[in-house]
């Protein structure tokens, strides 16, 4: 509660930047599934990054602190809409996906789903 109106002014102040986005989600609400899935226990609690890799933020919470952070780490990466920021790999990968078909990609994202239950499973069953 001591860091909401630090981060609601944060958020106002990069309301609609271009590259940088700078929310909030409800763990307890609506956002209860996003919060589980990115490993949230805590509250607050603060990620970073690349969606499919975010970061945990450790550093200091007030309003000068985040927006230092907002300022020098929250910068532009690799992805379909900044390609021009991916090396050569990363380029050949997305271009790949682009252009595959709808289908081809479906079936690969239900397979990497199946395989990741099988792991949970696994976990699980090794964990009890």
């Amino acid at each position: 509660k001591k860091m909401k109106p630090a981060w609601d002014s944060l958020m106002a102040d990069y309301k609609d930047h271009p590259t940088k986005l700078i929310a909030d989600v409800d763990c307890t609400a609506d956002g209860k599934p996003l919060c589980d899935a990115n490993g949230v226990k805590g509250f607050p609690t603060i990620l970073y990054g690349d969606p499919a890799d975010l970061q945990k933020y450790e550093g200091g919470r007030d309003e000068k602190a985040l927006k230092k952070f907002a300022e020098e780490k929250l910068v532009p990466m690799c992805s379909p809409k900044n390609i021009d920021l991916c090396d050569d790999a990363k380029k050949a990968d997305i271009k790949k996906f682009q252009e595959m078909p709808i289908a081809e990609l479906e079936a690969l994202i239900t397979k990497a789903e199946e395989e990741l239950k099988e792991v949970e499973a696994t976990f699980k069953t090794n964990v009890e």
